[in-house]
């Protein structure tokens, strides 16, 4: 099987994947991005980014993938549509199988991202994109005038709030606990909204539907009592799940599943690098994303120059 060499592969095309091709083809090094669906990741699912630098009006998130993808391009950075179906991480040169074709490369980058946790109810799968969502900037307008419901208690579910307050008839905020885990900047605002009611100590328990969703069942934890609330759309906001089952039992992962990768991403594999959600960190942005790939592109480029013969 043919086998092209490249000095560094990027697993992932998202915010972080990018930047690391833009920054690794401008050095010099010969580089391809082998993204599974489109440019952005994530990102390009979110319909309007008011906190990425540049962008003062704010900018659509597959407008940003794409801009992102042709500055990198711009200095030569290949893309490479495929699912990647395995990973040698631990060899010299490292392989990358997409399918029935491989490549190799000196250096790889994980940008591999990060997916939205579901709840794991009965009919949640089918009813995605009939009802049930993990992206409320992305969907929300499809919900306007309408009643919906979030799960959560973190930023993004407290953002979700906020944002759907402003085009929806009424919003139910379910939280498992007592008290909300968002931080004030996203709390203070809930008191002010007139169509918001929280509901403490309360998980969805099951989804009520016909032909799209109709409702949820929600119960009390404390006191098991159960009830049905009609809403026509839910928003679910309980974290995510990193994409890192690729290359477990070659890099160090985290209890979660994230990469173990300290601010230099650097995992424990020599020439292996990760960046992104996916990499342990205590804030996941589009800018800190960013920010990894060109970290990683810094030491990309130390360690090719340092085994030019590998």
């Amino acid at each position: 099987m043919e086998q092209k060499l490249y000095d560094t592969a990027i697993i992932g095309g998202g915010p972080g994947g990018y930047t690391a091709a833009l920054y690794c083809a401008r050095a010099g090094l010969s580089t391809v991005v082998v993204e599974k669906l489109s440019p952005g990741g994530q990102m390009a699912t979110t319909d309007w980014v008011e906190n990425y630098p540049g962008f003062p009006e704010g900018v659509n998130g597959f407008e940003l993938g794409m801009k992102m993808q042709e500055s990198a391009q711009r200095f030569g950075a290949e893309t490479l549509y495929g699912e990647v179906t395995g990973l040698t991480l631990d060899s010299s040169p490292k392989t990358i199988a997409i399918g029935e074709k491989s490549l190799q490369a000196r250096t790889v980058i994980l940008s591999t991202g990060a997916s939205p946790r579901e709840l794991g109810l009965p009919g949640e799968q089918e009813l995605r994109g009939r009802g049930v969502s993990y992206c409320a900037t992305c969907d929300g307008m499809f919900y306007r005038d309408q009643t919906v419901a979030i799960v959560g208690g973190g930023n993004t579910a407290v953002a979700d709030a906020l944002y759907l307050a402003r085009i929806c008839k009424k919003v139910y905020l379910i939280h498992r606990r007592d008290t909300l885990r968002a931080s004030r900047v996203y709390t203070e605002p809930l008191s002010q909204l007139e169509n918001l009611e929280i509901l403490w100590d309360s998980q969805v328990t099951g989804l009520l539907r016909e032909e799209k969703l109709t409702g949820v069942q929600v119960t009390h934890k404390n006191t098991g009592e159960t009830r049905d609330l009609p809403c026509q759309g839910l928003f679910v906001a309980v974290g995510n799940v990193p994409n890192s089952q690729l290359f477990a039992g070659q890099v160090t992962l985290t209890q979660g599943g994230y990469v173990q990768a300290d601010e230099t991403t650097c995992t424990n594999l020599p020439g292996v690098f990760a960046v992104g959600d996916v990499r342990q960190k205590p804030l996941r942005q589009i800018i800190t994303a960013a920010s990894d790939g060109a970290v990683a592109s810094h030491f990309a480029e130390e360690y090719v120059s340092q085994n030019q013969k590998a």
